[in-house]
């Protein structure tokens, strides 16, 4: 009788525990549907970062277009072919649906949050913060592509968005970094953890929304000389102080939280580039010391048993063969290499361009120069920085060309492994000399991308429209900010 009523009672409990609501079956209760505003940046930050980060022909070839790098095999890009993979598809499509998307999320449920009192600094804190790094993001789209649907973006109403000026975009850009800038509080806190590239420390992101605003002056400085020198001055004493300042998002040592060039280089075991010679040639003349941080060497000796390191860059837009052309070097293939959002150097070299302007800042040109270029070694963790500088053909004094050629070099090769940003510069400052390859597409080197195919076909109205306003869909049309 005791088995019986112990049987019972285990009978009774499991019918208990039996629900006949078969759908909780397909709930995976350890994947939340709804996502946090938090976690939400998070994600953000790490798609930008990636976006800017990797090799991935698909999605990012300015590695390529500031010939940086060139391809071995395929060079279809290095000959600047965006259409045959869709490239501007896959790049409008990341800033748009997986970096400002995300953003716009994480600042809609932040602020629907319910918070008390004590906590409103802190909300606040995180909105101004999403607001940087939304400024940040358009920015990137509009120096690749000119106008871009902007004021009708991200709204799920406008399924045909109208394409915004560019210039009145950058008005407004620099209008949202100042409000942002103003309704931080380095007194509280914000993201915490979440932050992946400051770790919620508010007093960083108050340098980098200065140091932004330096950006965006000096980048629309031949088109409004006005506004690039307000906008300067207004921030320059607020900016990166040193490299401790750098705005990087550290990756971890494995997927998917490694740097995406380890992801592409390594771990897909292929070999696609090597060093272009329009970076390592310049380098080479220069003997700038970086080169052993950038690229490894290569035996060059025609002689057998006879070894004869150098660095060699391929042809760029040429077939080079991996195995006779310096590769990229090894630490910068570690899954742990930092994602650069934007750094010290960069900040110092576009203050010695403002110097040149007539902006009114701290230091002299020349000033702002070396310690650029000091920035740059520290960071590669390169020594001799004084030796480099002193050379007759980098010593601001006595250097080839005028200050656009001088800045522009030594910026150039200080951006290494930041496409877009090298690039930039030279569409800006037209320095140091591209080389064209040997098949390209348009008659000259690319100054933007064209717009999305899907563009044409799924927004034809108002795609129409931003080609003639930019003066034509063609990747030698210039950005309004490029003037030379």
């Amino acid at each position: 009788m005791k088995k019986k009523y112990f049987l019972f009672i285990i009978l009774t409990v499991l019918i208990a525990a039996c629900t006949d609501n078969f759908d909780e079956y397909n709930i995976d209760k350890k994947a939340p549907a709804i996502v946090g505003g938090d976690p939400l940046f998070s994600s953000a930050q790490l798609n930008l970062s990636d976006q800017i980060s990797t090799p991935n022909v698909n999605l990012d070839v300015f590695r390529l277009f500031s010939q940086y790098w060139t391809e071995t095999t395929y060079t279809d890009e290095a000959n600047y072919d965006i259409l045959n993979r869709t490239i501007a598809d896959f790049t409008f499509r990341a800033y748009y649906r997986d970096v400002l998307k995300d953003f716009q999320e994480s600042a809609r449920l932040i602020g629907e949050e319910e918070v008390p009192a004590s906590e409103a600094a802190v909300k606040q804190n995180k909105l101004n913060i999403i607001e940087l790094m939304n400024v940040y993001a358009w920015q990137q789209l509009v120096d690749i592509f000119g106008d871009i649907p902007y004021s009708d973006a991200l709204d799920i109403d406008k399924v045909v968005p109208k394409y915004d000026d560019a210039f009145t975009i950058y008005q407004d850009l620099i209008a949202r970094v100042n409000a942002a800038l103003a309704g931080l509080d380095d007194g509280e806190d914000s993201f915490g953890g979440a932050d992946l590239i400051y770790g919620g420390d508010v007093s960083a992101w108050i340098k980098f929304g200065n140091s932004l605003k330096v950006k965006l002056g000096i980048t629309i400085a031949d088109h409004n000389a006005a506004l690039a020198k307000s906008t300067i001055e207004s921030a320059v004493s607020g900016i990166f102080e040193s490299n401790g300042d750098n705005a990087l998002l550290h990756y971890l040592s494995a997927v998917p939280n490694s740097n995406p060039v380890y992801d592409e280089l390594i771990l897909t075991g292929r070999k696609d580039f090597v060093g272009a010679n329009t970076v390592i040639d310049l380098m080479n003349g220069l003997a700038d010391p970086r080169l052993a941080a950038y690229f490894t060497q290569v035996d060059t000796s025609t002689e057998t048993g006879v070894v004869k390191l150098a660095y060699l860059g391929g042809d760029y837009g040429a077939s080079s063969p991996y195995a006779l052309y310096s590769h990229v070097a090894d630490p910068i293939l570690e899954p742990t290499f930092p994602g650069i959002l934007m750094t010290y150097d960069e900040i110092l070299f576009y203050l010695a361009e403002a110097a040149e302007r007539g902006i009114t800042v701290p230091q002299t040109a020349e000033d702002y120069y070396n310690d650029a270029i000091e920035a740059s070694f520290d960071f590669w963790d390169v020594s001799d920085a004084a030796s480099y500088i002193a050379k007759p053909e980098v010593a601001y004094a006595t250097a080839q060309g005028d200050w656009k050629e001088k800045i522009g070099t030594q910026a150039y090769l200080a951006f290494y492994t930041r496409g877009l940003e090298g690039w930039t510069e030279w569409r800006r400052l037209d320095q140091p000399a591209f080389n064209m390859p040997p098949n390209p597409i348009p008659d000259d080197i690319p100054t933007r991308f064209t717009y999305p195919v899907n563009e044409q076909t799924l927004n034809p109205d108002n795609y129409k429209a931003a080609a003639t306003a930019v003066g034509g869909d063609e990747l030698t049309t210039k950005i309004f900010w490029d003037k030379n």
